[in-house]
């Protein structure tokens, strides 16, 4: 069955229209809703970039629509503060929420200050986040000291459901 989409692009809109277009899309018949996840626009003329994980909150709370992300784990958001955000929003609004997990832009993460890497190194280390994502979510204590990020016991109190 097709589902036609709304993408909410946080570098075009403020949060508050961007959620008010959300629900406009609901009333007409879309079925599920996407959002990007930027720290920056991708030009000064867009002017926006609001706060991904807070507006999937918002936008799972004031609709029924289905909505997914466009992130990435590791260099800003360590795979197990990722996953705890999933978690929650999983656990609150069963079956609504899902991830597409990418290696990550410069645009978005050398705000960190650490050094770009190449593709094949960025690949491995969205390999080893979703490796540590999964262990979490099938409620697993995580301990692992030579990946890209450590992991020190790490362990999802609160876990999407279903899982």
């Amino acid at each position: 069955m097709t589902v036609y989409g709304f993408h909410a692009s946080h570098e075009q809109f403020g949060p508050g229209a961007l959620l008010d277009a959300l629900r406009a899309a609901e009333r007409a018949g879309f079925g599920a809703g996407m959002c990007s996840d930027h720290l920056a626009p991708w030009s000064t003329r867009q002017g926006h970039s609001g706060h991904a994980w807070t507006w999937l909150g918002a936008a799972l709370q004031a609709t029924d629509l289905s909505m997914g992300v466009v992130t990435s784990p590791g260099t800003r958001y360590h795979p197990v503060v990722l996953a705890q955000a999933m978690g929650t929003l999983g656990e609150m609004f069963p079956g609504r929420h899902w991830a597409a997990l990418g290696s990550g832009e410069a645009l978005n993460e050398r705000v960190t200050g650490d050094p770009w890497p190449p593709k094949d190194e960025r690949n491995s280390r969205l390999e080893y986040s979703v490796e540590v994502m999964r262990a979490l979510f099938a409620g697993e204590t995580v301990h692992e000291e030579n990946g890209p990020w450590p992991v020190r016991e790490g362990r999802l109190w609160t876990r999407p459901d279903p899982v």
